[in-house]
């Protein structure tokens, strides 16, 4: 409301043009304010954060939270333009970096294997072509009908952290909740889809020499399954995960059942936490 009152104020017209400036909280509520404003005028997104400029500020999906559930509220409209300038990252701290590492991570077992490469020293080399990966899956399925899914690998019991927690000290970031989610989706993607153990090996390792642990505590497994209930995957009320049966070879729409969903989950605070 904040927003679409200044552009009230500012006299904007159907031939603005409105700049998200900042990380991807504000490229999602500008994107969803410049789309619904006069029935659409056109906005940019210029990224400011490492997870805001290899996924966030890219591929259109304009959403806000509501009643702690995420993204509940939003629509699908492409930015204009996305002006990624890695200069500014200088002005994060450590952990805002970190956050982004597990979202680069992510293209490595739904697309790409030389992101397993990726580290806390090299990330900068990896920034233009996580962009690309994700402009390229955008590109063949906008709304999300069907490969974009692959995308949202880690991101059903990430969700589902990052609202347990949102209103809680000990907060997770984004990508830090999709770090654990990804993890949980290849303990399940070892059951369900005949993944390789030594991925989760690999994950384990790699997570712990360039990520932080987290402050698990207050950690419960039946109320942050709680928010599954509301993910936008699910069909027909039952939760749809991206599932991997290797790297490069993503699954959408397995359907897991509860007591397996909850075992992912528990294992979380004994593997990853301070």
């Amino acid at each position: 409301v904040l927003i679409w009152n200044k552009l009230l104020e500012a006299k904007a017209g159907r031939d603005s043009l409105l700049i998200n400036l900042g990380g991807g909280t504000i490229s999602d509520i500008g994107g969803f304010a410049a789309s619904c404003f006069k029935r659409g005028i056109d906005f940019i997104n210029v990224p400011t954060t490492l997870l805001a400029m290899i996924d966030a500020s890219i591929g259109g999906k304009n959403g806000i939270n509501f009643n702690n559930y995420k993204n509940q509220i939003g629509l699908f409209s492409e930015p204009k333009s996305v002006i990624i300038n890695p200069n500014f990252l200088k002005t994060l701290n450590e952990r805002d970096i970190l956050s982004g590492l597990a979202e680069m991570m992510k293209y490595a077992f739904i697309a790409d294997t030389s992101f397993l490469n990726l580290d806390s020293d090299n990330y900068l080399d990896f920034i233009e072509k996580a962009a690309a990966t994700k402009d390229e899956i955008v590109g063949l399925d906008m709304n999300e009908s069907g490969l974009r899914k692959i995308l949202n690998f880690g991101h059903t019991i990430g969700h589902a952290l990052e609202s347990y927690y949102i209103d809680k000290d000990n907060y997770l970031t984004h990508g830090e909740a999709v770090a654990l989610g990804m993890y949980s989706s290849l303990l399940l993607s070892k059951k369900y889809c005949g993944l390789d153990e030594k991925w989760l090996l690999f994950y384990e390792m790699w997570f712990k020499a360039n990520l932080n642990l987290l402050n698990l505590t207050d950690f419960d497994v039946d109320s942050i399954f709680g928010f599954i209930a509301h993910d936008k995957k699910n069909k027909a009320g039952k939760p749809r995960f991206v599932l991997i049966s290797a790297p490069e070879k993503p699954q959408i729409d397995v359907e897991v059942n509860e007591a397996d969903i909850k075992e992912s989950i528990s294992v979380l605070k004994e593997k990853f936490s301070a």
